[in-house]
């Protein structure tokens, strides 16, 4: 069954928080699709991935390019599923994919501080529970670390 993870960003920034969900899922052998409204997003992100860390990068690629099949982190603007990801990152408003169900994981983050993302997130979550995902809701604590609220 799929799993739908809801990620409420407070008081921290999106480029903060995803490198590490994206380590876990290919720790755990997935590859990620990470999907987003906005080109300027994910051009931020693709330059952010390679440097955010002293000691390493975070393998990906995007949509443009020809080998997007084969990246172990696939970001783009589109529909679809070219690298086979078993999990899928929604940023900025992206919609659920008609073939939700075919992922292991659908993770949206939101802005916590945006009215619209929160009431997208809302509505998100009533259709994840409709369809019978696994819907969990994550929120940091006071020291940053994600709790499970529900």
């Amino acid at each position: 069954m799929t799993e739908v993870l809801f990620y409420h960003l407070q008081g921290q920034k999106l480029e903060g928080v995803l490198p590490t969900l994206l380590e876990k899922s290919i720790e755990r052998g997935w590859k990620a699709i990470v999907q987003s409204a906005s080109e300027e997003r994910l051009d931020a992100l693709d330059a952010h991935l390679w440097t955010y860390r002293d000691d390493g990068f975070l393998p990906h690629g995007t949509w443009r390019e020809p080998e997007s099949a084969m990246q172990p982190v696939l970001l783009t603007v589109n529909d679809g599923n070219p690298n086979g990801a078993q999990v899928r990152f929604l940023l900025d408003g992206a919609g659920v994919p008609e073939d939700a169900a075919a992922y292991a994981r659908i993770v949206l983050l939101f802005d916590g501080d945006d009215d619209d993302a929160v009431a997208a997130a809302r509505a998100h979550w009533a259709a994840a529970k409709a369809k019978g995902f696994e819907a969990t809701y994550w929120q940091p604590d006071e020291q940053g670390r994600w709790v499970k609220k529900a």
